[in-house]
């Protein structure tokens, strides 16, 4: 194992991660910070519910691609691990997307970053968590639940098509866990009947 190699993939993936979506359209085109509004967080949801509009598509752009590019680079740096490599670099990604050293540590849930991850290791996992996605969305219009419930879905997957991949299911399962713990508030705001749901107007 190339002990460099690992690291120059974690690194990068995770400054990658910290080029926040809704951060960098907030300020470049609104000339504001989306955290200052909303429930202040750092994510596709509490932009739409600001802002609205098209720019919300160029956050979606930015936390996918940034997701994909981590992915390629690990691929590139380390071909002989394949999925593997991908799956730290995507967590990695997802660790600076929630916690960027560029923004204060303030950022985003991870939602987007880990459907982008799915996409560019298993698109049997990311059909099953866009489909619950959409599905509990739909049915509830709650955001978080659909989140929380496509992270768990996360999990599951890559424990039913890679369950002999011991490093894949434990990144796959820390990274569900995590996001499941960034949602802990809107948990508790389910709980209690408090939660917002999703509106096509913007505040």
């Amino acid at each position: 194992m190339n002990v460099l190699l690992w690291a120059v993939v974690v690194v990068a993936a995770y400054f990658l991660g910290t080029l926040n979506g809704a951060i960098l359209i907030s300020k470049w085109l609104m000339h504001d910070d989306v955290r200052d509004h909303g429930s202040g967080n750092a994510g596709l949801t509490n932009y739409f519910r600001t802002y609205g509009g098209f720019q919300s598509l160029l956050v979606i752009l930015i936390d996918a691609a940034k997701c994909v590019l981590s992915c390629f680079i690990a691929f590139w740096l380390l071909p002989e691990y394949g999925i593997q490599a991908k799956m730290v670099a995507g967590g990695a990604c997802i660790l600076g997307h929630c916690f960027p050293a560029t923004a204060g540590f303030k950022g985003g849930k991870g939602i987007l970053c880990g459907a982008a991850l799915a996409a560019c290791t298993d698109w049997n996992v990311f059909f099953l968590i866009l489909a619950l996605f959409v599905l509990v969305t739909a049915l509830t219009r709650y955001v978080s639940l659909a989140s929380v419930v496509a992270a768990a879905a996360f999990a599951m997957g890559y424990l039913v098509f890679h369950n002999g991949d011991v490093l894949t299911c434990a990144v796959a399962i820390a990274v569900a866990s995590f996001v499941i713990y960034r949602h802990r508030q809107n948990i508790t705001r389910l709980i209690k009947g408090t939660e917002s749901k999703l509106s096509f107007r913007k505040k």
